[in-house]
């Protein structure tokens, strides 16, 4: 049966934004039937069970929020520091103590397992989802079918929704029970379904991989990844650093990098202008370049009239560094998980 989902689109949306443009009220309904059987078709030829394709496609709804979401998506950036301001705060640091007692056989599980430290796994479960406290509200049937109908990135979205399909069917879930970010991440660790299938792991042993209803699942799963992706114990994440006024900015995103000889040799320098650790290991250098400062007038010394010349804060990026980037590409994100970490020893 064909639905129509136009008018109900247009008082959703008209009701939370206030105005609507014309086109975007069209509601196709050939285009989302097609999308549906679509599914059906894949889902059959890749051996997904009659029943889990069956609950999948029994009623699932267009979500107008959703594409507004997807496509109106904030551009908006926080200086690093305001960044670190909001994501590494007292509350963060307090709650994720109170989780390192209430959870250390879990935690000291998956150190000896995949080799990552508790203030590490629960940097990532802070910063993801405040542990497990941020709940996540929309159905990702509903989420993925009406990303598809979309468009924008269909072959993406088909591939989770089949994922998700897959766990379902492994894991005796109800498909529809299962609910995530707008965008289809779910749990504690916000993985997407393509991560999951890849990753995921029984943590607590009852047959089953559910990383939104168990912690155990949920940092099992996420120490597997991140070992799968390299990660070293014994190496930090980034190090705090001073450099020359005059450094080139141009080497301050993480992408050029030298051996820690080499970037002791250009004036990198430890905060109390101590020498940095040398060696052939290779970093780079991450600096919120639009926000470096410049020195004020009440920086004049009185006896000379010369302004002392201002340094530029940054942080050398280790390998680990580098692996945090392949969970979520961003450098804030990298830096916040490893003062998050660091405050979590």
């Amino acid at each position: 049966m064909r639905r129509r989902y136009c008018l109900l689109a247009l008082l959703i949306m008209t009701f939370f934004y206030g105005h609507l443009h014309a086109e975007e009220c069209i509601f196709n309904s050939e285009r989302w039937d097609a999308v549906l059987a679509d599914v059906r078709a894949r889902a059959t030829a890749q051996g997904i069970s009659d029943e889990t394709i069956n609950a999948t496609l029994r009623n699932p709804a267009f979500i107008p929020s959703i594409v507004k979401s997807d496509r109106n998506q904030s551009e908006f950036k926080l200086t690093l520091n305001e960044y670190l301001n909001k994501t590494v705060n007292s509350v963060r640091v307090v709650r994720g103590r109170q989780m390192r007692e209430k959870y250390p056989t879990m935690l000291s599980r998956v150190d000896n397992t995949y080799g990552l430290p508790p203030h590490v796994i629960l940097a990532f479960w802070g910063m993801e989802s405040n542990y497990g406290e941020v709940k996540s509200r929309h159905r990702l049937v509903d989420a993925f079918i009406t990303l598809m109908y979309d468009g924008r990135r269909e072959k993406f979205f088909g591939e989770q929704l089949l994922a998700l399909m897959k766990i379902a069917d492994a894991n005796q879930l109800d498909i529809n029970n299962i609910r995530g970010s707008w965008a289809g991440a779910m749990g504690h660790f916000q993985f997407i379904p393509t991560t999951l299938v890849t990753y995921g792991v029984d943590g607590n042993n009852d047959g089953q991989i559910d990383i939104i209803n168990s912690v155990g699942d949920a940092m099992a799963s996420a120490g597997n990844y991140l070992n799968k992706l390299g990660w070293n114990k014994s190496e930090r994440i980034v190090r705090r650093v001073i450099l020359p006024a005059d450094f080139d900015t141009s080497l301050l995103d993480g992408k050029t990098k030298k051996t820690l000889t080499e970037w002791a040799g250009m004036g990198v320098l430890n905060p109390d202008n101590t020498a940095i650790p040398t060696g052939n290991m290779v970093a780079g250098l991450v600096a919120d370049v639009a926000n470096i400062g410049t020195a004020s007038p009440d920086d004049f010394n009185p006896d000379t009239d010369v302004a002392p010349r201002p340094v530029i804060t940054a942080y050398l990026t280790y390998p680990n560094f580098y692996r945090i980037k392949r969970w979520n590409n961003s450098n804030w994100y990298a830096i916040a998980i490893a003062e998050l970490a660091d405050k979590l020893k």
